[in-house]
């Protein structure tokens, strides 16, 4: 079996800073169509039935990432170990690799969707969700968890293009579904009349149509990364290098996400308005954070084909343009919200203390997101390396217990909207330091490992 070059990118040899950026820059574009999934929703709803309809859905938000993250975090471990095979030219053990991803998500999938459709209403009581919403969260909810493996599927199935320098193809579906999406809301919502639920359908629907065209991308590939459905199965050698990488990013999500919960509960406190308001906002905030995101993808995937490649020395390379790609993004992007807040707000809602409460947010949030950005991007950097513990245990303590202990503490102390939020910053400067400690003390075992082996036959860098 060989390798195919028919979508890939030369990542160990030659200039970084625009391969980094092409790479990344689909990438960006299909976050953001992913976002729009969801901000569609909200936004439909929020326009044409009220803004308890767009609270229902906002409400949701957190809770669908507790329950979904933790297999999301095992995608990362597909992209590590096939960009890794790669670059080493090990074209059987990407292809079992390949095979095993898509049964893992598959399996996850449906675990996830059952699990979903069980604790949704409870998990919606326990984190004191608003009573005049409660009902209509509840039908989000249920309906969107039926989707659950398509999404699965197709993030499995993107995250093993990426790994090969493939990141156009994933965007050239979502940028289908995506289309597909705003038309199912609106014909939903305005035509037969089912808001929340309609929205929910218009997801799913999405959802499905995604993970069908991205396996035909892949089915139709040549060398390694084909897939053959009979070939699909559960390599146990891969499968435990897949969770020694992605477990580890898989709790992190989890523990994460969970810290998110605990906020949302906060939110929760202060009603309705409220909870509308900070969906609102994050949706917008999160255009911001689906950018860095891309920014992670692209330095696990250099890093993770370089170190197939033993061209440890370009790994410093791929750090520094990570780090400048955060800083410009942060200029521009939360520069530009910060100015345009209110008319973005608008777009959602035309409520006057939503847009003001949502406005309040993210004013807190931009003036400070580079933090959020090395948070994020550096673990990259980590896990390509195949160091994935030290960054989940960062992202633990810097970010999701720092943030439980301020909600039960300080904010309980003075339950105000700009104690609330100030819990952010607070833990993304912090996660982010331990992220950089990290990805330094891994650099460094790199390094003298580097000194223990023979110099690859090409080593240009």
């Amino acid at each position: 079996m060989k390798l195919s070059r028919n979508h890939d990118m030369d990542m160990c040899n030659g200039p970084l800073f625009k391969k980094m950026l092409l790479f990344a820059l689909p990438i960006m574009a299909m976050n953001v169509l992913q976002l729009l999934f969801n901000a569609a929703d909200i936004i439909v709803v929020g326009r044409f039935s009220g803004k308890e309809a767009m609270a229902a859905v906002g409400a949701t938000g957190s809770l669908i990432s507790l329950l979904v993250n933790f297999f999301m975090g095992l995608s990362v471990g597909t992209s590590v170990i096939i960009a890794q095979e790669y670059g080493a030219d090990r074209p059987d053990c990407v292809s079992r690799t390949v095979h095993t991803s898509i049964a893992i998500s598959s399996i996850g999938g449906i675990i996830v969707m059952v699990l979903g459709l069980i604790l949704c209403k409870p998990l919606l009581e326990l984190m004191g969700t608003p009573g005049d919403i409660i009902d209509l969260s509840t039908t989000y909810m249920m309906i969107y968890f039926l989707g659950v493996p398509a999404s699965m599927v197709f993030n499995f199935s993107a995250a093993v293009l990426r790994a090969i320098g493939d990141s156009r193809h994933p965007m050239y579906y979502l940028t289908i579904t995506g289309i597909v999406n705003v038309i199912l809301n609106l014909f939903f919502v305005l035509v037969v009349h089912i808001s929340v639920a309609g929205v929910a359908w218009a997801t799913i629907i999405s959802q499905y149509i995604s993970a069908v065209l991205i396996l035909l991308c892949l089915y139709r590939s040549n060398g390694a990364i084909q897939f053959m459905p009979r070939e699909t199965r559960i390599d146990g050698q891969q499968l435990k290098r897949i969770v020694k990488i992605g477990l580890p990013a898989g709790f992190q999500n989890l523990l994460f996400s969970l810290s998110n919960v605990t906020v949302q509960s906060a939110v929760n406190s202060f009603g309705s308005t409220m909870v509308a308001a900070n969906s609102a906002a994050g949706n917008i905030e999160n255009l911001v954070g689906t950018t860095m995101n891309a920014y992670y993808n692209a330095a696990i995937t250099f890093t993770g084909q370089n170190m197939g490649a033993r061209k440890y020395r370009r790994i410093d390379t791929i750090a520094k343009i990570s780090t400048i790609f955060v800083f410009a993004t942060w200029i521009l992007l939360s520069g530009g919200i910060m100015m345009f807040g209110k008319p973005l707000l608008h777009i959602y809602t035309s409520d006057p203390e939503v847009i003001r409460l949502g406005n309040v947010r993210l004013i807190i949030m931009m003036a400070v997101y580079f933090t959020c950005g090395i948070m994020s991007v550096f673990p990259g950097l980590t896990r390509g390396m195949g160091y994935s513990i030290l960054p989940m245990i960062c992202t633990l303590v810097g970010a999701c217990v720092l943030r439980i202990v301020w909600i039960y503490t300080l904010f309980a102390w003075k339950p105000t909207i700009m104690m609330l939020y100030a819990c952010y910053p607070v833990t993304w400067t912090l996660a982010g330091l331990g992220q950089v400690a990290s990805f330094l003390y891994a650099r460094h075992q790199i390094l003298k490992r580097e000194s223990c082996e023979p110099a690859p036959a090409n080593s240009a860098t």
